[in-house]
């Protein structure tokens, strides 16, 4: 792994295996974040991105979640042939992870000083009054006041308690932090005091974040890497210049075509035609191929692999229709 490398994920493939079917949530993809950056992970619901947080956590739920394949690299250290001991050591204090759901990931019975400060105490080694005080100093920081560290989570707003989420993520200072959806059950005025709380944080601490989120608007204003999956895959990646600007994949011209635009008011929305296949029963070939306007007869055939696009060092794209003659994306700036 290289060392200005805080995550490098290689070949990843999860399924999670029942009675009824195997299925297959995350198949074969390749991420990397480096020291300082922020990548944005997007895609529909589905598309296998909380699955890659979890195994990230090595937490995919076991049965029915099995890691087929692949290797985690955090700060150099492969964390699918760690011991539980270290598993324990790791999460929280090297790598953290904001829930979906700030409402459902506190624990009702609790003071929300208790709950930071739980964290501090197990891997800070303080005494829990020590702990209490930092978790006072943690919830400061993110801008609530620290007499609020003796009340209980019902006594909280949604923003604020994703607040208390992000003070309990933040407290130990982790290397990644993982950010799944974190505005999804705010109101936009909060979401967007959300974000900005944790772009100062994240460079006050100079960590490196993992953001989850389907949410376009949100990957422009946090996110320095695109990462774009669909069907378990990643189909597109690269800075956020190169996949806002330069997009390469029909997917991701989708993700843009079915935005409003501002300035273009009177222009209609062009939705992506059908649905995601079920992961149980994923076609042949391109998983996109059946939704997809510029689908050729080898789409169908073979799964498009991860390629520079005209030689670029930072930008990807998984696409079998990308080299024909007659591609060019609706949505991309410069043509092909």
């Amino acid at each position: 792994m290289a060392e200005d490398l805080v995550l490098d994920i290689k070949n990843l493939v999860v399924h999670y295996e029942t009675e009824d079917a195997d299925v297959h949530a995350v198949n074969g993809i390749d991420i990397s974040i480096g020291k300082k950056r922020t990548l944005g992970l997007v895609g529909e619901t589905g598309a296998g991105k909380t699955t890659t947080a979890l195994s990230i956590l090595n937490l995919v739920p076991n049965p029915p979640g099995v890691i087929k394949e692949g290797e985690i690299f955090l700060e150099g250290k492969d964390v699918l042939k760690m011991s539980s001991a270290d598993l324990e050591k790791m999460r929280g204090n090297d790598v953290a992870m904001i829930f979906q759901d700030p409402m459902t990931a506190l624990n009702p019975v609790m003071t929300v000083g208790d709950q930071i400060g739980e964290s501090i105490a197990i891997h800070q080694n303080l005494s829990k009054k020590e702990a209490f005080e930092k978790a006072k100093e943690m919830l400061k920081m993110v801008g609530i006041a620290e007499s609020r560290a003796y009340d209980y989570p019902h006594q909280f707003s949604g923003g604020m308690k994703q607040r208390v989420v992000i003070a309990i993520a933040l407290a130990c200072s982790p290397q990644l932090l993982i950010a799944d959806e974190p505005t999804t059950a705010l109101d936009v005025t909060i979401q967007a005091q959300v974000l900005e709380l944790m772009k100062m944080l994240i460079q006050e601490q100079e960590m490196s974040m993992l953001l989850i989120t389907h949410d376009l608007g949100v990957v422009a204003e946090v996110c320095e890497d695109v990462a774009v999956m669909y069907a378990g895959r990643i189909v597109e990646k690269g800075t956020a210049d190169d996949v806002f600007n330069h997009m390469r994949h029909p997917y991701t011209e989708g993700l843009f075509d079915s935005l409003p635009n501002l300035k273009q008011r009177g222009e209609e929305l062009v939705p992506i035609k059908g649905l995601m296949p079920d992961p149980s029963d994923l076609p042949p070939g391109c998983a996109f191929a059946p939704r997809c306007p510029y689908a050729t007869e080898e789409c169908s055939k073979a799964v498009p692999q991860l390629m520079p696009v005209d030689g670029s060092e930072t930008h990807f794209v998984a696409c079998s229709a990308y080299n024909h003659p007659e591609f060019r994306l609706r949505g991309n700036k410069d043509g092909k």
